[in-house]
């Protein structure tokens, strides 16, 4: 016997969508004065700043539309929805994480190497610097309860959370330069910044991988949850049990049940499925999921013919 229990989170509604809308004006509009700024100061740190916030307001594009895909009805083809669109939309903005880490930190280097006579201005890039650490604190305050069920949104907010930190880095060396003169202080931070970049990288790479390889979402206990459906009057046993996501907050729970034939001869299958999916959705917070009771004696039966 089969029953589902859908979940109706809206965590890919209007309400993500225009979050992101809202830090993608931001990020872009940031990295326009970064630009400026950095050409105007000679900053290279500033520069690599701005290209992060370019490559991050790409990245905020591509979760748009990934947020927007994945809102679409499923249909007899694609029974789960779009919801998948989110992992795909975190693993572009993770490559373009990588690939923005190498090209910062090649410029870094080469910099170090051969300075020049380059003479940043830093007061000017302090100010820019400051300006982008309070637009990105901002548009990680407005993304910071999203990001805790969605993988799309929480992938916008560890670039934000980068975007700030590499400000941070940025203000450092800004003012080495102002009270020092220090010129090599700008080529460090940018390479602090492509160093930065890659744990986050490598975090959101980690976590699409896992969705896309099916494994159990991080702290599912699959031994506690067996145990706990274990103990309902009835059931004798759990067996084939399967626990995956199809993006962050979605988890998706099947198992089959063997249960005592006296129950099931008694009319008690479906206050028994009730039982078990409210098991599921209050004491794991997972709202889809999946059970085929079988009779405790056929059970035994096929194991012996199996």
């Amino acid at each position: 016997m089969h029953d589902h229990a859908h979940a109706h989170t809206g965590l890919r509604g209007a309400g993500n969508r225009r979050l992101l809308a809202v830090s993608l004006s931001l990020t872009a509009t940031v990295m326009l004065v970064q630009v400026v700024g950095a050409l105007l100061s000679g900053s290279l740190a500033l520069l690599a700043d701005a290209a992060h916030m370019f490559t991050d307001s790409s990245a905020l594009v591509v979760a748009l539309i990934a947020s927007a895909v994945a809102a679409r009805p499923a249909d007899d083809r694609r029974t789960f929805g779009y919801q998948r669109a989110e992992v795909f939309g975190a693993l572009v903005n993770a490559i373009i994480l990588i690939v923005l880490m190498a090209v910062v930190a090649v410029q870094g280097v080469t910099r170090l190497i051969d300075p020049g006579e380059v003479e940043v201005a830093g007061p000017l890039m302090l100010i820019v610097a400051v300006v982008g650490l309070l637009a990105n604190a901002f548009a990680m305050w407005l993304l910071s309860s999203a990001q805790k069920t969605s993988i799309n949104v929480r992938g916008a907010y560890l670039e934000v959370l980068g975007d700030l930190i590499g400000s941070a880095m940025v203000i450092i060396a800004a003012i080495v330069i102002v009270t020092t003169g220090w010129m090599p202080a700008d080529a460090i931070a940018s390479l602090l910044i492509a160093v930065m970049i890659l744990p986050r990288a490598v975090s959101l790479l980690r976590e699409v991988f896992s969705v896309l390889a099916e494994s159990a979402p991080k702290g599912t206990a699959i031994r506690e949850i067996r145990a706990h459906l274990q103990g309902y009057a009835g059931v004798v046993g759990v067996h084939d049990v399967h626990v995956w996501q199809l993006t962050r907050g979605a988890p998706v729970f099947t198992a089959h049940v063997t249960v005592d034939p006296a129950v099931l001869a008694a009319g008690g299958a479906a206050p028994l499925l009730q039982e078990l999916q409210g098991c599921l959705a209050d004491h794991f917070d997972v709202a889809h999921s999946t059970f085929q009771l079988e009779p405790a004696d056929r059970a035994e039966c096929e194991a012996r013919h199996a």
